[in-house]
């Protein structure tokens, strides 16, 4: 979730922290992060690889995992929910209701697309095609958020879009074995639109923070990833119901290749993996900047397809090898563009609390 930051008071358990605390905290957030998402396109494919066909099922374990994010809300300093829930500024409940129910449609729409990608792409592949999530943020940010574009962000748009087109127009892409170029198709479209709706969906959670819940404390945060993801889960299993797919789940888990033990723990563990991840994503968020939470995930998906290079032994033809350095290069553009907008700020902001400090001196 793409988060500016306005308030330290919000972070300052993380500023009372040695620096060797804050440091291994940081990097205990960067292994959940890139661990979790990797482990989770990864166990996605190996779904589908050992028999699972089930879209739903797949997209209804990427938000079933939610009641582990209770965890951390539970040791949330009392104070810091009070504040929250006592807040003047803290719309009615009907309207936040409204607002997770909404959140958590878009969230279920687009993990069913990303399911749709992985079912005809090979994970290499799929992360790739994810890795442009960068560029629509770039652009939704600006169209919503009011983000500028510089000149470096949209290098950084138009390469990555080149590595997607790279992708597309491939001939030797590689998908699972029985995948015909139609199918591949689907799945391209299908993940490309995905990413897309995710970056809106970063975009929309900013907005509403700074104009709905106004509040951007730690426990808002997760409260918001705990509850759309509830109706994410909701609606995933409804369609489940109503798609008639949970009839041969039963049949789907007899057929599995790895036996029936091996299916309930791929599914368990996916689950498990994608909320690590999300812990990850918070964390950042909070202990670092939003900036750094999103840049490290965007990385993660760079480095999958090296795991995949390893796991499922995913070819890595010269286009593939030339569509991850663009990747890579677009990604360098937007961090550094990120990076010299961060030092602006600080500058201003240091600038601003020197200026306070002379006229404080002045009156005394």
């Amino acid at each position: 979730m793409l988060i500016q930051d306005e308030n330290l008071k919000d972070r300052s358990p993380f500023l009372k922290l040695r620096r060797w605390q804050w440091w291994l905290l940081v990097a205990i957030n960067i292994l959940f992060l890139i661990a979790g998402q990797a482990a989770a396109v990864l166990l996605g494919r190996f779904y589908y690889d050992q028999g699972g066909n089930s879209t739903w099922m797949a997209t209804f374990v990427q938000t079933a995992g939610f009641p582990i994010l209770c965890i951390p809300l539970i040791f949330l300093h009392p104070s810091q929910k009070l504040e929250t829930s006592t807040s003047s500024t803290y719309p009615s409940i009907k309207i936040v209701a409204l607002l997770y129910f909404v959140l958590g449609l878009l969230v279920a729409g687009d993990n069913m697309l990303y399911s749709v990608g992985l079912l005809y792409l090979s994970a290499s592949t799929y992360s790739l095609i994810c890795a442009t999530q960068l560029a629509f943020n770039a652009v939704f940010s600006y169209l919503l958020n009011s983000q500028k574009l510089t000149a470096l962000i949209l290098n950084s748009v138009v390469i990555l879009s080149l590595s997607a087109a790279l992708i597309a127009v491939n001939e030797d892409s590689d998908g699972p074995s029985g995948v015909s170029k139609g199918k591949y198709l689907v799945g391209f479209i299908c993940t490309l639109g995905a990413s897309a709706l995710y970056s809106l969906l970063l975009s929309l959670m900013q907005l509403s923070f700074q104009k709905v819940l106004r509040k951007e404390t730690y426990n808002v945060v997760l409260e918001m990833q705990i509850y759309t993801s509830l109706v994410a889960t909701c609606v995933s299993t409804a369609g489940m119901f109503g798609s008639g797919e949970w009839k041969g789940l039963q049949d789907e888990m007899k057929g599995f290749k790895s036996g029936s033990v091996l299916y309930v723990l791929t599914l368990v563990w996916t689950a498990v993996s994608w909320q690590v991840c999300a812990v990850g994503v918070v964390g950042l968020i909070f202990a670092v900047s939003s900036l750094f939470s999103n840049v490290i995930s965007t990385l993660s998906l760079a480095i999958t397809p090296l795991a995949a290079l390893l796991v499922f032994h995913d070819e890595m033809n010269g286009v593939k090898v030339i569509a991850m350095l663009l990747a890579l290069c677009g990604f360098c553009s937007y961090i550094y563009q990120n990076y010299l907008d961060d030092t602006k700020a600080r500058k201003s902001e240091s600038q601003s609390h020197t200026d306070d400090v002379i006229q404080e001196s002045h009156h005394v």
